[in-house]
Parts: structure tokens; sequence; C-alpha cells
């Protein structure tokens, strides 16, 4: 299992670079940033300096959407940096959230998502794209490679994921609910003519690493509980269009129930003012909370799903240290082993 990092765009942007290139020398596989150009500083700027600084990791967005970005412009970004720089780049994309709601905007509906997939990825590998009326190409990205992988809860999502996604990315960490959405995908992907296991599966949630004491589990819940409420707006969205009974684990909906509303100003925020209906329940599920023998428990869980990659959201205050404990004591435990000699 590969480990990634997932971080926010909050400047001094020297910082985030920063926080990548420690990402790397601790063995983390991928960074990738949130991408919202109204609520922190733009990511494809900052990918330029994390490519530059590092040899190995691959960087994308955790995730960018078809609303507020030219679908051309993005291929035309990425192609760009792979040329730059090896093609060491993903694009996570999705309906859209905090980039579009904070400008008063809706999600894009699943037939822009999928188009946009197509041009995007098309463009990026140096393949013609059909936009409106015309057909257009790249004349300088023949050896870029892009794969487009995409965030997705619903059931509807989840299907088009399987259909047309090089990758599936779920932003939470409870096996049960992990289990049921890789399974819908993989069964849409078999449907549509698919290798299911050709579709690399990322789970992503906040990681805090604990002594083991229940004050730390404490303090560890009261840094990851923004991220109950950010699943619950995708959440909510679920709710209105299938009910509450309709075929959604009731593990992902019913923790809802006494969500009042949200406030994009602290997205991604740990201790903001809207995630306090958050039971600590649903914390230790989405989450990975504990000891280093507890990570490397529910990562093992994980990786038996058939998760190719899990990827720390780094949104609390131990972010160096966490990086450091999984460098040390988890990465070194969840990688096989190799000997020297047999």
């Amino acid at each position: 299992m590969d480990i990634g990092v997932v971080l926010q765009c909050n400047p001094p942007a020297s910082r985030v670079v920063d926080l990548a290139r420690q990402a790397e020398t601790h063995g983390f596989s991928h960074v990738w940033t949130f991408d919202s150009h109204l609520l922190w500083q733009e990511p494809y700027v900052i990918y330029s300096q994390i490519l530059a600084a590092t040899r190995r990791v691959t960087v994308g967005p955790m995730v960018t959407n078809p609303a507020t970005r030219d679908w051309t412009v993005t291929a035309s970004t990425f192609a760009t940096l792979n040329d730059m720089f090896g093609n060491r780049t993903v694009c996570g994309i999705g309906r859209g959230d905090s980039a579009v709601r904070a400008l008063g905007g809706r999600p894009t509906t699943l037939a822009a998502l999928r188009e946009s997939i197509e041009v995007i990825r098309s463009l990026a590998n140096g393949r013609s794209a059909r936009v409106g009326e015309t057909t257009v190409q790249f004349p300088w990205a023949e050896r870029s490679q892009l794969e487009v992988w995409v965030a997705a809860y619903g059931p509807r999502a989840l299907e088009l994921t399987g259909q047309v996604a090089d990758g599936f990315i779920l932003q939470l960490a409870d096996p049960d609910i992990a289990a049921w959405t890789i399974g819908r995908v993989r069964d849409a992907a078999e449907k549509a003519g698919r290798d299911p296991d050709s579709i690399s599966i990322c789970v992503a949630a906040p990681a805090y690493v604990t002594d083991g004491t229940d004050a730390a589990l404490e303090h560890a819940r009261d840094q990851c509980r923004w991220f109950g409420g950010m699943v619950g707006n995708h959440v909510a969205d679920i709710v209105a269009r299938y009910g509450s009974d309709g075929g959604v684990p009731a593990a992902l909906t019913d923790y809802i129930a006494a969500r009042t509303g949200y406030d994009y100003n602290e997205h991604g925020r740990a201790g903001n003012s809207h995630a306090e209906f958050v039971p600590d329940e649903v914390i230790d599920r989405f989450c990975l909370l504990g000891s280093p023998a507890d990570h490397i428990a529910k990562l093992t869980d994980l990786e038996a799903l058939g998760v190719d990659q899990f990827s720390v959201y780094l949104q609390h205050d131990a972010k160096a240290a966490t990086l450091e404990a999984y460098g040390e004591s988890i990465i070194p435990q969840i990688r096989p082993s190799v000997t020297a000699t047999s």
C-alpha cells in the first residue's frame, strides 16, 4: 500500500513545499492538495515548486472540479508539469464542493463530470479531444501521461467512477463504507467491460498518531472532528437525492441528522464551529487515530479490501510529527519486506 498526504495551500506557500519535501523524505508516495482558489492559494503554482523540490512523489489535487477551471486549461497545466518534471502528476476530480460553493455555485452534473474527464485525460495524454464543435490537441504533449481519479460517495457517482475513472478516491476510512463503495465501483467497471482491478483505490482521511492514552485520543478527536463536518456536506447531498433509506449505508448517512449548516470560511479547519454535531464514534470510524499499532491494524484492514493508497489529511496541530511517525513507525511496517539473502 502506498501512503500519500493531503495538504492545504495555506500561505506561506514555502511551508506547503517544505511539508511536501518532508513527506517524500519520510517515504510518502503522493502529495495532494485541496483545490479551492478563493479559500487558499492557487495549487497549480505550488505544484511546480513541490515538483522542483522533490524527486519521486506524484502531485495533484484532491480534488479539482469541472466548474471553476476551463477543462483545456486544466489539461494543459498537467501536461506542462509532466513535460517539466517527468510525468509525476495525477488529476483527482469531483463534482465540486468548496471551490464552487464558496462562490455561490453548485456542484456540476455527473454528465459534465464525465465529459470533463474525457477531455482532460485525452488532452493530457497527447490525444485529441472534442470540445464543443471543435477537435483539439496539444501539438507538444505527446509524451505526457496523466491518470484521472474520481472522488465519489453516492451510487450514481460511484457507477460513473467504475465506468470511466483510472482511480477512485474515497474520503473517509470506515472499512464497512469502503467495502460498499469499492464494491459499487468494481461492479460498474465489470458491467462496462473493464477490468475492475485496473482501477486504483485511494482512501483519504485525517490520521493522528498518539501515545495510546485516553487524553491523547480525546485531543486527536478534537483535532479531526472537522472532517466529519466536511464529509457531511456530501452526505447531505446524497440524502437529499436518495433519501435516508435509498440504499446508501446508514453508517454513512445517519450521523448528519443533527447537522445544522456549514461555514466554508472554516472549511477543513481544526476546531471549527460547525462540526460539533459529529460524534466521537464517527471520528473513530472515519479517521485513523491512536498508537502506531492502531494505524497499522486499520491500514491492514483497508488493504485487504483492495485499497492501494491511504492518504493522510494533514489538517491538524501535529503535521511534522505525523509525517515523522508514519515514516519511522508505520510505512516500514506496511510495505512488503525484502531480505538481502535467502
